[in-house]
């Protein structure tokens, strides 16, 4: 199982963010655990200076806007 951290303040983008790793891990049959950080604190700390951000597997892999779904599949593959 794969652990994806997204973060982010919670807005719409950050939120459409952790519908698609969750979609396009199904779509690729990798499990994927996904967990939300909304902490700015937290944010920070991983080095996501803009927002969402992700996280697989302890490294930061995409900042700021809408990944592109391939993109994620690479991540989680």
């Amino acid at each position: 199982m794969k652990h994806v951290k997204v973060f982010g303040p919670g807005c719409a983008r950050c939120q459409q963010t952790a519908d698609m790793v969750k979609s396009e891990a199904a779509k690729i049959g990798v499990e994927v655990e996904v967990e939300k950080v909304t902490d700015y604190a937290e944010i920070a700390k991983a080095g996501v200076a803009s927002t969402p951000g992700v996280m697989v597997e302890g490294k930061l892999v995409h900042a700021g806007g809408l990944p592109k779904p391939a993109d994620v599949q690479s991540w989680l593959k």
